[in-house]
């Protein structure tokens, strides 16, 4: 298999995919064929780690070229190797980052075939169904991921963010009400906040859900902002949930009580987001 052309590589964001670790599929007795695969990975995560901190600066042609010789590398293993489930997924993944989907599906596949119980393994498929426009087929691929590791936080996430943008998917159906959706939907991202207690990315993604509900709970947004902003630094991260407490004040028709909040906002980088709320409640104030 050849590595496609690339924009660069799709670097997995948070809200993040998890990352190969050969050591987990490890046996105790190291074969060649293993000592070969952790090299790999090994290899592959640095060549990652490298372009990622060039930044700008990246040399995507020699980019190319290393990940081109990992690729020629792993379809050599692989041939010796057929039904080396580790293996295939460390390539599927590789191939996966740099947009060579089809193949790193065909791997995924054929690892699942072999061993049905590697929740990564579901959670990429799932990934893969949902950008297919297959959002039903994802979930079930995302339920098996969190059955077989339930406090993996990236699993729960996959599911509540599926279940906001394919909501529409989900209800044309029939078997959910909205009211099961947002359920559904906030109770899989409140589980990745409590995952991840220290990754303050999934509880953000939690507070967000209250903007995603049909029904709005603007008393429980309210107090989940306040709390979240005592666990973050001075600056722009509290004040950030400054903007999102007055943005719910708001939304109560509380303005007195959202300007007071929006007073206390100074850091330019939030700035837009300020005056966007100022100007929707002089909006309100003139209704």
């Amino acid at each position: 298999m050849v590595a496609h052309p690339m924009k660069l590589f799709r670097l997995l964001t948070l809200f993040c995919a998890l990352a190969i670790t050969f050591p987990t599929w490890a046996h105790a007795d190291n074969t060649v064929a293993e000592k070969k695969l952790k090299e790999l990975v090994t290899r592959q995560k640095t060549v990652f780690a490298d372009a990622e901190k060039a930044g700008n600066d990246l040399d995507e042609e020699n980019l190319r070229s290393q990940l081109q010789q990992l690729c020629n590398e792993y379809d050599a293993l692989l041939r010796l190797n057929p039904r080396d489930v580790p293996l295939l997924v460390s390539y599927a993944m590789l191939l996966g980052k740099v947009d060579n989907r089809k193949d790193s599906i065909t791997l995924l596949l054929r690892a699942n075939a072999i061993d049905k119980n590697l929740p990564l393994v579901k959670n990429q498929l799932g990934n893969y169904l949902a950008e297919e426009g297959k959002p039903v087929e994802a979930m079930n691929y995302f339920l098996s991921a969190i059955q077989l590791e339930p406090k993996e936080p990236l699993y729960h996430y996959q599911l509540g963010t599926l279940l906001v943008e394919a909501r529409d998917d989900f209800l044309r159906t029939g078997q959910w009400t909205r009211a099961q959706l947002d359920k559904a939907m906030q109770d899989a991202f409140e589980k990745a906040m409590e995952c991840a207690p220290d990754d303050w990315r999934y509880a953000y993604r939690y507070g967000l859900s209250f903007y995603d509900l049909d029904l709005a709970e603007w008393e429980a947004a309210l107090q989940f902002w306040q709390a979240f902003e005592q666990k973050l630094k001075p600056g722009v991260e509290q004040q950030t949930c400054r903007l999102h407490q007055a943005k719910v004040r708001l939304a109560q028709k509380h303005y007195d009580e959202a300007r007071i909040l929006l007073a206390t906002v100074n850091e330019p980088i939030l700035a837009k987001q300020k005056e966007k709320l100022v100007a929707e409640m002089s909006d309100a104030n003139k209704k």
